[in-house]
C-alpha cells in the first residue's frame, strides 16, 4: 500500500465545509468520490484539519492509502481533469506509512483578509470581509503580537468543541496592510474551533477603537469566550499551509507538482 500526501487548493464558497456530512456538498466528499473513481476502490482521506463552510484553502494537506501503481504525475493530472473548477491539486508525493496529515502536523498557517475600500469589488465578495473605513493597524498588530507563545485559548474557542487541551502555541501573529486590504497572518501548533475567526473579530473591535490593544492579554487570561469579540465571517479566511517534521518527508520516490 502506498501512502500519498496530497496538497489541495479550494474555494470554499460552494461547500458546507471540509468534512463529509449527510445531505450537503462538502470538499472531502467531492475529493473522495473522484479518487475512488480513478483508483477503482473506496478511498477515505485524512486531512490536516476541517475548514468551515465558506472558508478557503491554498495548502490543505491530505493523505490516503492505495494499492494502485498509477504514478503520482498521472494521478495529479487525472484528479485535476475530473475535479470541479473550485478544487485543484497542486502536489502529490509518496510518504512513509506513518505519515498522517492530521496527527503528524507540526504547525498550520492561516491568513484572514479584510477589504477596507468604500466599494467592494464584486470579485472579492466571496474572498474577503468588507469593512469600509479606517482601522488602527498599529493597535491591531500590537494586540496580535500578544498572542505569541503558549497560552490557553479558551476565550477564542467556538461552542461545541471537544478537545483534550485548549493550550496552543503561536509562532507568528501579525497584522499588516497592502493598499486597501488588511491581513492577519497567524501560524500555530494547532487551532481550536473558530479560534482564528474569533481572534479576528476581537482584532476588528480593537482596530475600530471599541477595545484597547492591552485588552487582548486580559481576554486570554480570563479563559472565557464571553469576553472576546464576535466570530468573523468565513469568507476572509484561508488555510495557507501545513508543516511537518523531517521524519514525515518523502520516501525518496517520485513527486508530482502542478506548476
Amino acid at each position: 500500500m502506498r501512502n500519498l500526501k496530497t496538497i489541495l487548493a479550494y474555494d470554499g464558497s460552494g461547500y458546507h465545509g471540509w468534512q463529509v456530512q449527510a445531505g450537503v456538498n462538502t470538499v472531502q466528499e467531492t475529493v473522495e468520490k473522484i479518487l475512488s473513481a480513478i483508483l477503482k476502490h473506496d478511498v477515505r482521506v485524512v486531512s490536516s484539519g476541517r475548514t468551515d463552510a465558506g472558508v478557503h484553502a491554498i495548502g490543505q494537506v491530505i493523505n490516503f492509502f492505495t494499492p494502485s501503481s498509477i504514478p503520482e504525475e498521472g494521478l495529479l493530472k487525472a484528479m485535476n481533469s475530473m475535479l470541479p473548477g473550485d478544487i485543484k491539486v497542486s502536489h502529490i508525493e509518496e510518504v512513509p506509512p506513518g505519515f498522517n496529515a492530521r496527527f503528524t502536523a507540526k504547525s498550520k498557517t492561516y491568513v484572514y483578509m479584510i477589504e477596507t475600500s468604500e466599494v467592494l469589488s464584486p470579485f472579492l465578495t466571496r474572498y474577503a470581509l468588507h469593512l469600509p473605513g479606517r482601522l488602527d493597524i498599529d493597535a491591531m498588530d500590537i494586540s496580535a503580537k500578544m498572542l505569541l507563545g503558549e497560552h490557553d485559548f479558551s476565550s477564542f474557542m467556538g461552542a461545541g468543541s471537544a478537545v483534550k487541551t485548549t493550550i496552543r502555541r503561536i509562532m507568528v501573529s501579525e497584522v499588516f496592510t497592502r493598499d486597501t486590504k488588511v491581513y492577519f497572518l497567524i501560524k500555530g501548533s494547532g487551532f481550536l474551533r473558530h479560534m482564528v475567526r474569533n481572534i479576528v473579530g476581537t482584532l476588528i473591535l480593537i482596530g475600530q477603537g471599541r477595545m484597547e490593544p492591552g485588552d487582548m492579554k486580559g481576554i486570554i487570561s480570563l479563559k472565557d469566550r464571553a469576553f472576546a469579540g464576535p466570530t468573523a465571517p468565513p469568507q476572509g479566511l484561508y488555510l495557507v499551509g501545513v508543516e511537518y517534521d523531517d521524519l514525515c518527508r518523502t520516501k525518496g520516490k517520485s513527486k508530482a507538482r502542478q506548476e
